[in-house]
């Protein structure tokens, strides 16, 4: 495996650009009034580079203050004028676009060629479908259904979102919260991941210089505990969006039960590939390879349990092993880097642990360790194929978030399908074949809120992303994305002089 070296292009100034501070409140960047400071930390090399003030409850309430101020000012405007801002910020992302990415591959180690193919275009075509979006708030046609009355519905927005969003893609989640509610009418206020602030502070930068309104996106970066639990538990945040871990999720609802505010939440994943013997084996290796360690494994989307036909079972998993070792792990600013560090050091240990413990009732194909020389600086991780493991054991239930995927053999349909099934979560999947009909039937048997046919991990705007089961509920992306931020309101009205006085009548009888 080829391992180049760390080496020291030019990269992202962070402390030079957010030297006011890292909250983004009311359209300017101020400082975190905590009391403490969070280091952002580049994992390809342990090198901090950028040290700020973290937010405490007081931040959170002046975003709160400022989204709240700004909410019958931007609900107010008509579709036609939120679309137009929203085309505008489309343009601002698309001129800054190298910054986007530099800022993202320098917070979260992913190789540069990732973020500028990936992350950013994706974010700009995310905008531009939102913009769009904006013009087609609508709700549904009127009706006489009782009477001589007429009923309509009003699609209207909730107010102010509290969104919280995680480490693995903090630029596309903050689009992916930010956009559906802006463009509805809502205003936001994000906590990003306090590891990876870089590019939502620039995305609400890039807003305001479109010409959003101040107050209508708001970041405030600090802790869970204190700035993500006072953010859902606020009682001017209407709705709370939230990206992160199962068990987090549960804990998120928990303090949004307090005030009955309506919940998003986009949870974990441990994706079923599962591949039948009539598949083309070169294709399925392939699409393990790239799904099972696409942002280094951290996504919840990422190719986990690959479950072959015992057929293909050996040459799949040795085709798979090859492929994995001409995998080139270096510095994400270098052009021949296909797969970056993991967020941190404390992650790379987390997921050694898994791989370690492993080995006690599995085969370690190949990968199981870090790296040395120049990469052991960084939280750097060789990609790993386990076979072999039990249904039941922990590497095949556990999302171990990391580039780790595990094999396992299967013998009828029906048996592959149930063990697909055979895990808490849901949130994608897919299946490999030739056949139609057996293709089909992947489709409607795996529970999961995406099932890919011979392919795995692309995703697009026009469409829903989101989970069944532990995997949570609610989609981002998409038109059902765009009305989870509404919320519906009947309308009815007497069409006569003297309707409402034969109701009261039927009612209350002759006054």
């Amino acid at each position: 495996m080829h391992n180049p070296g760390i080496a020291t292009p030019d990269r992202f100034p962070a402390e030079e650009r957010f030297a006011e501070g890292a909250q983004y409140i009311a359209g300017r960047l101020t400082r975190g009034t905590s009391g403490r400071t969070h280091a952002v930390v580049d994992p390809a090399s342990g090198e901090e580079v950028l040290t700020y003030e973290l937010a405490g409850t007081a931040d959170v309430d002046r975003a709160v203050a400022a989204a709240r101020a700004a909410f019958p000012g931007w609900a107010g405007a008509t579709p036609g004028e939120r679309s137009d801002a929203l085309h505008r910020f489309a343009a601002v992302l698309a001129d800054r676009a190298e910054d986007f990415a530099r800022a993202e591959s320098l917070q979260c180690g992913k190789p540069l060629k990732l973020t500028r193919e990936f992350d950013v275009p994706g974010t700009i075509d995310n905008a531009a479908f939102f913009a769009g979006a904006a013009r087609h708030l609508q709700g549904q046609s009127a009706g006489e259904y009782s009477g001589d009355h007429t009923s309509y519905i009003r699609r209207e927005p909730i107010g102010v979102v509290g969104s919280i969003a995680p480490w693995n893609y903090p630029l596309q989640m903050a689009a992916w919260k930010i956009l559906p509610a802006v463009a509805a009418g809502n205003t936001v206020v994000l906590k990003p991941a306090e590891l990876t602030p870089l590019t939502s502070l620039l995305f609400a930068q890039a807003a305001t210089d479109a010409g959003i309104p101040d107050g209508v996106i708001n970041i405030v970066t600090g802790t869970g505990r204190e700035a993500g639990e006072h953010l859902v538990g606020h009682p001017d945040v209407a709705m709370t969006s939230f990206t992160g871990s199962t068990a987090v999720g549960k804990r998120v609802a928990e303090v949004a039960t307090a005030t009955v505010k309506r919940l998003h939440l986009e949870l974990g994943g441990k994706a079923p590939f599962v591949v039948f013997d009539d598949a083309d084996l070169e294709a399925a290796a392939q699409g393990a390879v790239a799904g099972s360690l696409i942002n280094t494994g951290q996504d919840c989307t990422a190719a986990t349990r690959a479950y072959v036909q015992r057929p293909l079972y050996e040459a799949f998993v040795e085709r798979t092993a090859a492929l994995m070792e001409t995998v080139r792990l270096g510095d994400p600013f270098t052009a021949g880097t296909d797969l970056g560090p993991l967020i941190s050091h404390v992650q790379r240990d987390r997921v050694a642990g898994f791989v370690d413990r492993a080995r006690a009732y599995a085969r370690v194909v190949t990968g199981g360790e870090a790296p040395e020389g120049e990469l052991a600086k960084g939280a750097y991780y060789r990609p790993t194929l386990i076979a072999d493991a039990a249904q039941d054991s922990e590497v095949v239930q556990s999302e171990i978030f990391g580039p780790v995927l595990v094999v396992l053999p299967f013998d009828t349909d029906d048996e592959g399908l149930a063990l697909a099934n055979d895990t808490p979560y849901g949130l994608a999947a897919s299946a490999w074949s030739r056949d139609v009909y057996r293709a089909n039937r992947a489709t409607r048997e795996i529970k999961a809120g995406c099932v890919w046919i011979n392919d795995h991990i692309p995703i697009i705007s026009e469409m829903p992303h989101g989970g069944y089961k532990s995997s949570g509920y609610g989609k981002d992306m998409s038109a059902y994305s765009f009305e989870e931020y509404t919320q519906i309101k009947h309308v009815m009205f007497d069409n006569t002089a003297v309707a409402a006085k034969d109701w009261h009548r039927t009612v209350f009888g002759d006054r």
